[in-house]
């Protein structure tokens, strides 16, 4: 083992080349002199942080719309109480 460390910077670039760009984790770790092994360390170790804030975005995103929703939900029902009370004050 030579003990060389990279810093997070160059750990995150070389994951983002082979998640989001597509190449292959052999060329990737080639290209930039690492072993496939630690490569594919790196990019287990990001995967489960990107899931996690994928999905609170989502959580995120299904709030705000159970929240809008649950908002016009409110005023439809204050319209129908205030008709209900209108129409049994005037039965005509």
């Amino acid at each position: 083992m030579n003990g060389k460390r990279y810093s997070a910077e160059f750990k995150s670039e070389a994951v983002r080349q082979v998640t989001e760009r597509g190449y292959s984790v052999a060329d990737v770790a080639g290209r930039i002199g690492v072993t496939t092994h630690s490569l594919y360390k790196w990019v287990r170790a990001a995967r489960p942080a990107s899931e996690e804030a994928s999905e609170l975005a989502k959580s995120r995103l299904e709030n705000q719309k159970l929240r809008a929703e649950n908002k016009r939900l409110q005023e439809e029902r204050d319209i129908l109480k205030k008709a209900a009370a209108y129409f049994a004050k005037n039965p005509e």
